[in-house]
């Protein structure tokens, strides 16, 4: 999020004027007489098995009360800056990552660590439990974002344009991973064992065709959604970090809405990300040959080498420092 000036100066501004936009909504009749516009801003692609459901189950649901404007492809305003946006009441929704959100509060660094969340299911209880009600409530209360629901991205591969076998971290010594450029993305390219380059989404292919960068790393859909097979050698099945995304909304807007309306945006948000989330999960199952077919090598390295190596590599860093007491058992007992 590089247009933060610092966390403190930014999370001091965006809370009065998210305390100023929630009396104001507070203050009118919900929207009754105009629909509300809910545009949101992506770096997705409009293929992209999120940006489908949301087009397709969203979009319709709230159609009573509300226009949908999806934008992706960053083309409203740019990775990193949505929460901004958000929080200054230039933007109603996007889809934002825990990444994201550990540069304005250090504890979400948890939800950053590879090898935390067993699959998409436990990705479900964990955003339900409540034990994060505590770090939505911060959000929603600091920076005037409501966090609707939980979004199955993928389990997160290495896919690189290099012919070399990987099968150790120690085998990524000097490649140049592609990693987005928060502080978090950068540590699990480090921990995974390779030197992280951050560059944005939308650059990536252009970075691989012409060798800038050796590699990135993403669910097999994103994959091909992105043609990133055409500009790549292999395909590294890591599964190093089970990844999600959280549907974010306006606070300011939320508290304009009815009781009702409130539900139905819920739900909408619900059914979207679970038909993204099954549908991603079928993508997952098949993908794997079709890049074989492609004339990519797909094959699984030493998992439990690397499950070892980055654990230790976050238990050990500042990160945990800041993981609230106790969440690493509750997540592991649910």
């Amino acid at each position: 999020m590089t247009q933060f000036v610092t966390r403190r100066a930014f999370l001091a501004s965006t809370a009065v004027a998210a305390a100023a936009a929630s009396v104001a909504g507070r203050a009118r009749p919900a929207f009754a007489a105009d629909k509300v516009t809910l545009r949101l801003s992506s770096p997705a692609t409009p293929t992209d098995q999120r940006a489908v459901a949301l087009t397709e189950v969203f979009g319709p649901a709230v159609a009573g009360f509300a226009s949908f404007e999806p934008h992706w492809n960053a083309s409203l305003f740019k990775q990193g800056t949505e929460l901004e946006a958000i929080a200054r009441g230039n933007l109603e929704m996007s889809i934002t990552s825990a990444q994201e959100l550990a540069t304005l509060f250090p504890e979400w660094s948890i939800f950053t660590a590879g090898y935390l969340h067993r699959d998409a299911e436990h990705q479900k209880k964990v955003f339900a439990a409540a034990f994060m009600d505590p770090m939505k409530q911060k959000v929603e209360e600091q920076l005037g974002v409501k966090l609707l629901t939980v979004m199955y991205l993928g389990r997160r591969q290495l896919n690189l344009r290099i012919e070399k076998h990987i099968e150790t971290p120690a085998d990524l010594a000097g490649v140049k991973l592609r990693m987005p450029g928060t502080d978090a993305w950068q540590f699990l390219g480090r921990a995974l064992g390779a030197n992280p380059v951050p560059m944005a989404f939308t650059e990536v292919y252009t970075g691989l065709q012409t060798g800038a960068i050796d590699g990135q790393d993403n669910p097999l859909p994103t994959d091909k959604d992105s043609k990133f097979y055409e500009v790549t050698r292999q395909i590294v099945l890591t599964s190093h970090l089970v990844d999600l995304n959280y549907l974010a909304f306006s606070k300011q807007v939320w508290d304009g809405l009815s009781a009702e309306q409130r539900a139905t945006v819920q739900k909408a948000a619900d059914d979207a990300a679970e038909l993204g989330r099954k549908r991603q999960l079928k993508l997952e199952d098949e993908l794997a040959q079709f890049f074989k077919d492609q004339g990519l090598k797909v094959y699984e390295p030493n998992v439990e080498a690397f499950r070892k190596h980055v654990q230790k590599a976050y238990l050990e860093s500042d990160f945990a420092k800041d993981w609230p007491k106790g969440m690493v058992d509750q997540i592991n007992a649910l």
